[in-house]
């Protein structure tokens, strides 16, 4: 898979193998082993390519991407959400919850 997410690239890029062996730092055979599968990059070749294609290595290693609910813990989420008031002190309405829920969604997904 990653050797045809490269072909692909390049030739979005109307470059030849040789080029892109250049730029990687390999020679064009072993951009076309990448290409036909016989061989794949090491992980400063993806790394390299990435940062040329201006992709990322996972897009390059044909991962999809993560999904926001991976790492959240709903059930912690919701009891924070039962003891938050407003502004007033009066507890949340729904419409506030859900609105509060997607920002600590939100928040907690990207940290890592």
């Amino acid at each position: 898979m990653i050797g045809q997410t490269i072909r692909d690239l390049r030739k979005l890029k109307k470059m030849s193998q040789s080029e892109l062996a250049k730029v990687v730092g390999v020679s064009q055979t072993t951009v076309t082993a990448w290409e036909t599968g016989k061989a794949e990059p090491s992980s400063s070749a993806i790394s390299s390519l990435a940062d040329y294609f201006n992709v990322t290595t996972d897009y390059l290693l044909g991962r999809p991407e993560k999904k926001d609910d991976d790492n959240v813990d709903y059930v912690a989420l919701d009891k924070a959400l039962d003891n938050a008031r407003s502004f007033d002190g009066e507890p949340m309405d729904d419409h506030d919850r859900e609105i509060l829920r997607g920002i600590l969604k939100g928040y907690f997904t990207t940290k890592k």
